[in-house]
């Protein structure tokens, strides 16, 4: 049948995923760091996707496509919620990723410093490997003692960035892994490290550059030590 479904330029899409996240239905998908509607028989044609997308990649068109199936969309909604509502294996329901949205700085209350978390978890080891808010991000991956022996820390480091944090020393195992998974499968634009200057800190700098190594792409580092005093002693 003809009918009216959206229409995705990807060559605009820069895969923040705002529309996959706006589209209930659950018609849009990230795939390879492009939305994609990969479900025409879940688009109802209303357009909830459109004012979501920033960039402008989004539009109608008039063509043939499946009827929308109002009750596989109802399906496949239970199911989701099923999923998000089943025990974690870690037990901890706090776990569950999800992006986080605040106001406008110039919305906050006079002197208030608020909080520039992107995202739950932070964790490495919690994170999953793919999210929305992977995508077209600049990725801060901390040492977890940085935000506190830094004062500024949300203001210079998490601002701007989706954030994952650690310790070499304390955690079991080692982050390369995880984090060439993340940075392979994700458009991450950039990787900061922020470590501290103790020698058993270089481990998640360590662990950063070989992901970006493994991953094959071309993502620029940077690297910010910070001493105990919260003086910043190196960048580089």
């Amino acid at each position: 049948m003809k009918r009216r479904i959206i229409h995705i330029d990807e060559s605009r899409c820069y895969g923040c995923g705002l529309c996959a996240a706006a589209c209930h239905e659950g018609a849009i998908e990230m795939v390879d760091g492009k939305a994609r509607l990969t479900r025409e028989d879940y688009c109802d044609g209303l357009g909830d996707c459109l004012p979501a997308c920033p960039a402008g990649a989004i539009t109608f068109e008039e063509r043939e496509a499946p009827a929308y199936d109002h009750a596989a969309v109802l399906s496949a909604k239970a199911a989701r919620e099923a999923a998000q509502s089943a025990p974690l294996p870690c037990g901890c329901p706090g776990s569950q990723s999800r992006a986080l949205h605040r106001p406008a700085a110039e919305s906050a209350p006079a002197g208030a410093c608020p909080s520039q978390l992107r995202q739950w978890p932070v964790q490495i080891k919690l994170a999953p490997v793919n999210a929305p808010y992977f995508q077209g991000c600049d990725l801060l991956i901390a040492a977890d003692c940085t935000a506190y022996a830094y004062g500024a820390f949300h203001r210079d480091f998490i601002q701007g960035r989706v954030t994952l944090i650690g310790c070499p020393k304390l955690d079991e195992g080692d982050y390369t892994e995880k984090l060439t998974a993340i940075l392979a499968g994700n458009d991450v634009r950039s990787v900061t490290v922020a470590r501290m200057t103790v020698p058993c800190c270089g481990g998640i700098q360590r662990a950063a550059e070989q992901a970006v190594a493994a991953s094959g792409k071309a993502v620029p580092l940077h690297v910010a030590v910070i001493s105990p005093d919260g003086a910043i002693t190196a960048r580089a």
